[in-house]
């Protein structure tokens, strides 16, 4: 990767970073697990109440309730990633913490849709979080050591959705969806007060500027393209309302492209990255969109009775724990083992394996029939699981092993990106599925089986898509060094 930025101007003494286990390194890492915490409890939680959430506000748009947050993530993140590496990254962890806590809020007393999803918006600065997290790892940790650190501060927060959903059914029954939004924004102000106290700041600056209206227009690019997916599904294609957003998010998108992004320090300097890391790229928004999709699909799944006759069904007193709870360790153990394993081999072989079991537990659930059944559907789910656990690593690994220092939070931003317009293009994808093949049924819309069984086959058939850009940059890793403890000597990759 071909760095252009200049040199940081407070560099770490390599003394001082840490290459083992230690109470304080320790320390460091249960609160970053905190912040990611409630990030899971930003984008994850509220999957477990999509169906409550559309009766409170009575509507089918199951992909706004679900995605808002993630796609608000793709605008917020090249901003909030440059200006980590300009003014510092636990400085601007703190004030992500902040405004995600304020749309806790928001969404928890929002009396209509437009409010939540202004309220979810906010929430979706958390997304940025989960990358800043990753470079202040970076930062106090030698390169080797933060691959397996990387692993246990992205996915050790699953750790705790294993216990989420037994715990969540009864605290619904009782305060109803608002308590997700509760828990949201305590975590949200329990964290940033945990970060500003202990976590060190590096002092590690890279002297420049933040291009704000770069940013803000490369946030509207996105958002208007992304929205098009999903308003033309209410308005038509080729609606008025639709080609609107479509219009206007190509616009930002090509004024970004051939004007902002030729200045001096963008906020994403597309020309630095790599061949290596654009693949790795497109294998993060293929695999972990697809994932992310499955989440909507499920709490669909759950609260429909096998005994409704429509094909599928996996509502029980079990379903909502088995199917959230027991996929949580796979995402802990597949995000640990990939940081691990990739000390030995590199993070290029832990993408492709994911993709490998993202691909199996896809055919099981489709041809296992398991959109009925719920052994296979938890097995189906926890190979899922371990897929996005090891892609959420072992994409930012590579990031990591290829941006230089001073770069850090910005290329991590960038994985983020992916992950978000992976996750808002699959919901709307898999929204739009379902929205074609629903049927009234006793004067209500239901979902069909066939709805379903599309709906797992597109997933799958991303994961097949995926195995593409894998195959080539295994080709182009295998001529390459899998790990170094100098960062540098990745930058012609």
């Amino acid at each position: 990767m071909h760095d252009t930025s200049t040199a940081a101007t407070t560099d770490q003494d390599p003394s001082t970073l840490h290459s083992h286990w230690s109470v304080r390194v320790v320390a460091y890492v249960a609160i970053l697990i905190m912040v990611n915490v409630m990030v899971d409890t930003v984008l994850a939680a509220p999957t477990f109440v999509l169906p409550h959430l559309a009766r409170a506000f009575d509507t089918d748009q199951f992909a706004w309730i679900g995605a808002s947050a993630m796609l608000s993530g793709a605008m917020w993140a090249p901003l909030l990633g440059k200006s980590a590496d300009v003014y510092g990254k636990r400085r601007v962890l703190v004030i992500t913490l902040l405004v995600a806590g304020l749309g806790g809020i928001v969404s928890l007393l929002a009396p209509n849709l437009a409010v939540f999803v202004v309220g979810r918006l906010l929430q979706g600065a958390a997304v940025a979080s989960l990358f800043l997290t990753v470079a202040i790892i970076r930062d106090i940790c030698v390169p080797k050591f933060a691959l397996a650190v990387t692993g246990i501060v992205t996915t050790g927060s699953a750790l705790f959705g294993i216990a989420t959903p037994f715990v969540l059914e009864p605290v619904l029954e009782t305060f109803g969806w608002q308590a997700v939004f509760v828990a949201s924004a305590s975590f949200a102000a329990l964290a940033a007060i945990l970060v500003r106290v202990i976590v060190p700041d590096t002092k590690r600056r890279t002297p420049g500027r933040v291009d704000v209206l770069g940013a803000v227009v490369l946030g509207i690019g996105l958002a208007g393209v992304l929205v098009y997916i999903s308003l033309g599904q209410v308005f038509g294609w080729l609606g008025a309302p639709s080609l609107l957003s479509l219009g206007v998010g190509i616009a930002a998108l090509l004024l970004w492209f051939l004007v902002i992004s030729r200045r001096p320090e963008p906020v994403i300097d597309i020309r630095a990255i790599s061949l290596v890391l654009g693949l790795g790229f497109l294998i993060v928004v293929m695999g972990t969109g697809a994932y992310q999709s499955k989440l909507q699909l499920v709490g669909m799944m759950v609260d429909v009775s096998p005994d409704e006759g429509l094909g599928y069904g996996l509502a029980s007193p079990l379903a909502l724990g088995l199917m959230f709870g027991i996929p949580s360790m796979g995402i802990a153990l597949g995000g640990i083992g990939a940081g691990y394993i990739a000390q030995r081999v590199g993070p290029a072989w832990c993408l492709t394996a994911g993709i490998v079991t993202g691909t199996a537990a896809s055919t099981l659930m489709f041809f296992g029939n398991g959109p009925s059944t719920l052994p296979v559907a938890v097995t189906a789910s926890f190979l899922l699981s371990l897929t996005a656990g090891n892609l959420v690593t072992s994409g930012f690994n590579l990031a990591s092993i290829l941006a230089p220092a001073e770069r850090q939070a910005t290329v991590s931003g960038m994985v983020m990106v992916m992950i978000a317009i992976g996750s808002v293009t699959m919901n709307f994808v898999g929204s739009a599925i379902l929205g074609a093949t629903s049927v009234v049924r006793d004067g209500e819309t239901v979902n069909t089986a066939t709805g379903i069984y599309a709906y797992i086959a597109t997933i799958g058939g991303v994961f097949l898509l995926a195995a593409i850009p894998a195959f080539f940059l295994m080709r182009k890793m295998r001529r390459q060094v899998s790990v170094s403890t100098d960062t540098a000597s990745f930058s012609h990759i």
